[in-house]
Parts: structure tokens; sequence; C-alpha cells
């Protein structure tokens, strides 16, 4: 398995990837976007952005990248990145298919995505995400798979994602929602020809959503990397939208909220790979020192207070507009 490369890395940053949803497009739900990108969200200036991070993740270790079809021009800002820099041959790719864009590159779109989890629509995405990111592309992800996804039973899409695995690429499966526990144990269960069809997940996890981490544990140990997006719950656990607790934390530690917030994170053992999504290289910057921070029992009781019910956390998270 490609994740193989990781596993074996020693660097502090070795369990954090970069995700460009962010930087993809020009419209995301992320808090405080305004700020970071400003106005010109032009595609060459998003596509320079992305480059500039790219750049500043490898330099400081970074070897996962995640992106997706949904995510604007992220696949191909990445590809543009990858062919410039022939020497990079030590990167993890990973994408998603299963939401389409439909935003036309406009941050005031009525609708940004539209989900489509069958069979057609993987062979479309496959093909649009081969043209771009040819044989670099290492893992493919069913995009947030819900417990009632057709994803979960469709046989001939289990056949068709068994045969590339079969070819080499790694299969996974990103999840959304209230249930995620019960999307990622119902995905746990999913074999083909014996063999379980799924060898990553990647699932929103934070201090503030907190209800996949039995089922992500259960994943771990069935030998599957887990990745975590969303750390920073789109910014509602970084400066200056955190709570008092994180900020009071993130004060004795001397470090940023952000820091704090992912090393709560990489602290599960079950944690492979924990994303940032920083639309900003100060923000990246800032997301890497979460390697450093060591929090104690105390601190560790009070961030525990953060939790929200997930129902709750899920339905204030589609509320948050698109900026």
């Amino acid at each position: 398995m490609p994740f193989a490369r990781l596993a074996t890395a020693t660097t502090p940053t070795c369990h954090i990837g970069l995700g460009l949803a962010a930087v993809g497009r020009p419209g995301y739900i992320n808090l405080g976007r305004e700020e970071d990108l400003g106005e010109n969200r032009s595609v060459d200036a998003m596509r320079s952005r992305t480059h500039e991070l790219l750049d500043a993740a490898y330099a400081q270790g970074i070897r996962y990248l995640d992106v997706a079809r949904s995510y604007g021009r992220s696949e191909e800002f990445l590809a543009d990145w990858l062919n410039t820099r022939p020497d990079i041959d030590d990167v993890v790719i990973g994408s998603k298919w299963g939401y389409t864009y439909t935003a036309g590159w406009s941050a005031d779109a009525e609708t940004h995505e539209v989900k489509d989890h069958s069979l057609a629509a993987y062979e479309r995405q496959r093909a649009e995400t081969d043209a771009l990111l040819g044989d670099r592309l290492d893992l493919y992800q069913i995009h947030s798979v819900t417990p009632d996804s057709q994803a979960l039973t469709d046989k001939d899409l289990h056949a068709k994602l068994a045969e590339a695995a079969a070819q080499g690429l790694t299969i996974g499966f990103s999840t959304s929602g209230p249930a995620q526990a019960d999307a990622v144990r119902a995905a746990l269960a999913i074999t083909v020809g014996g063999e379980p069809l799924f060898r990553t997940v990647q699932s929103t996890y934070n201090a503030l959503e907190t209800s996949a981490e039995p089922a992500l544990a259960e994943a771990h140990d069935a030998g599957l990397t887990v990745i975590v997006k969303e750390g920073l719950a789109n910014g509602r656990l970084a400066a200056p939208h955190a709570p008092e607790a994180l900020k009071a934390v993130a004060e004795e530690a001397g470090l940023g909220c952000d820091a704090v917030a992912l090393a709560w994170i990489l602290r599960r053992p079950w944690a492979g790979v924990v994303l940032s999504g920083a639309a900003t290289v100060p923000q990246l910057f800032s997301n890497l020192h979460a390697p450093a921070v060591d929090l104690d029992a105390d601190q560790l009781t009070r961030l525990a207070t953060l939790a929200e019910d997930p129902r709750a956390y899920w339905e204030r998270r589609g509320q948050l507009p698109w900026h």
C-alpha cells in the first residue's frame, strides 16, 4: 500500500496531510475565508496559492496530499504542480469521486456540488481523474458515504472498485453526517471475493464532533488507514472563533488554537493522517506546530467538554455560508 511509505516516515509532520478543499475553488464554508483569500479568486490566483501551499507543505515534510473531483480545480492544480516538479516522487495522492462540482467558479452559486454514488458516476469521474493525475493517483475514495448511500449496496460498483484495487489502486471511502459511525461499520462489512474492499477511511473528527471515534478505532484495528478531515471544524476551532476552553489551553501552550486542536487529534492511536485544510502558508505553519503540543491530563479534560451532540454539530455545519 502507498500508505506504507507514510508509516515509515520519521519527520514530525509525517502524520499530517494537506487537503486542498479550501483552495481548489473560490467558495467554501470555512470561517474567515474573506480575510484568508481576499477578493482576487481567479483561476490563476488560486492556482498560484495552491502551488505555494504545496511547496511549503512538501518542504516541511508533508507527504499526503488530498483532493477531490468536487473541489473545483484541485486535481488540476495538483497535477500542474506535480508536472513542474518531476523530482518529487515520494508523495501519496488521494482523490475522491461521488460529488460533481457545479458552481462554475462562483462563490455565490446556488448549488456548489451534486452527489451521485452510482457506477456511472464512478466511471465518468474516474476517467476525469485519470486524465489529470494518471498513475500518480494512489488512493481513490467514495466521497461522503452515509448509511443510506447506494455505494454501500451496489454490487456492480463493488466489483468495479475491486477491479481497480487488483490493478494497484487503493480504494477507500469518506464519511459525513451525524451517523458516520454507522457508515464506517457498514463499509467495513463489504467484501468482494472474500476480501475487504476498503483499505482507508476518511472521516470528520474534532473536539466538537467525536461520535465516529469508536468506529474509527475499529477500522484501524481492521487494518484500514484512518484519515481525519475537518480537524478544525471548518474554522470553528481556530482563532478567533475557537471556544474559550480551547483558547485557554492554547494560551497555556503558547501556540495557536489550531495547533492545539490538531494535537488533540494526533493523540488518537488510530489516527493515521490528520489533514490540514490551510488556505495560507502562515496557517499551514501554525497547523504544523501540532506535533510539538504536549497536553496534560487537566487540559485534555477541559477540551473533552467541547464535544457536541452530533446532530447539532452537523446541523450547524449545514448552515455555514459559502464564502
